[in-house]
């Protein structure tokens, strides 16, 4: 009797135990986030590529003729600019930045930070003074215009030679670890011409071109449904689109292109940086960059330097880019790391599905992409801010950059400085630049255990 009564009381307390364990584990037990669905990050124009050529792809839905025009684009967007008179590919300058498109977009991805900033690179900076123009632009600053050329052809002088220097910032982690930021000051030496005291200067890195057709077809009602300029649901973000004046329709439209989404369509934003960037004309911009300025006339009358056959084929080329599919989406870190993107409000702005509507390239038309973009504004706090208003952008604001295709930067182009000016030396380094409405995220993300910030990484590196 006596060792049945020991039996039943340890056959309860092994119950118990066991109940008591289970208990546990359903309490803490987080179902992870299936990211199967996202595995075709762009649609049926996802291409499964993880080598240097990831973002250098057509579309995969292309059909035949849409193909061979992007063919013809991609050979124009290789295409080196040399001095005029010239057979073939005539007309850099008199001043300019670089000499071809895939200069600034290395493998149609992103530019690093040159070791040399005053060398061929995909940096420039923007410039202005305050006011706007009458439709609602940044002021020229006179004498050079809304974008400074730190080069020039042979007998005449760039408008300026470009100068940094760092101030340090260091960043402590939850668990120690310490992250030294390097915030970068921007000044101009050696001008052609005195500048005003009071030019703006913002400071540009190239970003990568696959991918910006999707955003271009994304409906204007479906991007600002994620708007809340007041922040009505008191979440700390609000999200502002840009408005900006269109040079080709010559109407105010909405903004999706550019740091600070500064320009409505993937045409003009290749026709300005045939103009800005090496000083080639064409239909849309009529007029060397330099035009009126000591330094700004070849002396040729052959404007427009590029047809409108050509500027169109590089247009398409932009828009027909195929997006890369993300990798690695079944291992636990990566979808624990989704997680924690959405818990942190990372996905507030960097929300991760869109759809694009109805369009004149059916390759692009009705998908459903994963693009981690709003599309909108932010203040992103004064550590970031360029103090450059560009149209409704203030000078703290950014547009959200879309994340797809993130994790295979260093594959493609050798680095990983991100952010507008490359500041960011890697992931961790640019969600401690995020201030403003990010700061409750960045101070989430400096707060994770170990493990949960190394999954966060292997998420959006996943991308």
């Amino acid at each position: 009797m006596k060792f049945k009564f020991s039996s039943y009381f340890f056959f309860l307390l092994v119950i118990t135990t066991l109940t008591s364990c289970q208990s546990d584990e359903n309490s803490d037990y987080v179902e992870l986030p299936s990211l199967q669905e996202r595995l075709l990050a762009g649609g049926d124009t996802t291409v499964f590529l993880t080598s240097s050529n990831s973002f250098s792809t057509p579309a995969a839905n292309l059909n035949g003729n849409d193909l061979d025009m992007h063919l013809d684009g991609d050979f124009q967007f290789e295409a080196a600019f040399v001095t005029a008179p010239a057979n073939v590919n005539g007309g850099i300058g008199p001043i300019f930045n670089n000499s071809s498109c895939i200069s600034c977009h290395p493998k149609d991805g992103r530019a690093p930070f040159p070791d040399n900033i005053n060398g061929l690179s995909g940096f420039f900076l923007r410039s202005s003074i305050s006011g706007i123009t009458e439709n609602g632009g940044p002021v020229p600053v006179p004498n050079y215009g809304l974008q400074i050329q730190n080069q020039a052809i042979f007998g005449y002088e760039p408008e300026a030679k470009f100068q940094v220097n760092y101030t340090t910032i260091v960043e402590t982690l939850a668990d120690g670890t310490q992250v030294t930021l390097q915030k970068p000051n921007y000044d101009l030496i050696d001008t052609y011409v005195a500048v005003p005291s009071s030019i703006l200067l913002s400071p540009r890195l190239a970003p990568p071109v696959f991918g910006l057709g999707l955003l271009e077809a994304i409906s204007e009602s479906e991007i600002l449904m994620h708007q809340d300029i007041n922040d009505i649901d008191d979440d700390g973000i609000s999200g502002k689109a840009n408005y900006v004046h269109d040079i080709i329709s010559g109407t105010t439209q909405l903004g999706r292109f550019g740091w600070k989404a500064n320009t409505a369509t993937i045409l003009e934003q290749c026709a300005g940086a045939y103009l800005g960037d090496m000083g080639i004309t064409s239909y849309i911009f009529p007029q060397e960059t330099g035009f009126g300025q000591t330094n700004g006339s070849d002396g040729f009358e052959d404007d427009p330097e590029i047809t409108e056959e050509i500027l169109n084929q590089v247009a398409f080329y932009c828009q027909t880019l195929a997006v890369p599919a993300p990798r690695d989406i079944e291992k636990e870190s990566v979808r624990r790391g989704a997680q924690i993107f959405e818990d942190i409000q990372c996905a507030s702005c960097h929300v991760p599905s869109m759809t694009t509507s109805s369009n004149s390239i059916s390759a692009i038309s009705n998908q459903t992409i994963y693009a981690y973009t709003d599309m909108l504004l932010h203040d992103m706090g004064d550590d970031l801010a360029d103090n450059r208003p560009d149209f409704l952008a203030n000078g703290n604001e950014w547009k959200t950059r879309p994340l797809w295709g993130i994790g295979l930067t260093q594959v493609v182009n050798g680095h990983t400085d991100f952010l507008h000016d490359g500041r960011a030396k890697n992931i961790t380094e640019a969600i401690l630049w995020h201030g403003g409405e990010a700061l409750t995220s960045k101070d989430s993300f400096k707060e994770l255990s170990t493990r949960d910030r190394r999954d966060l990484l292997d998420f959006i590196n996943s991308l």
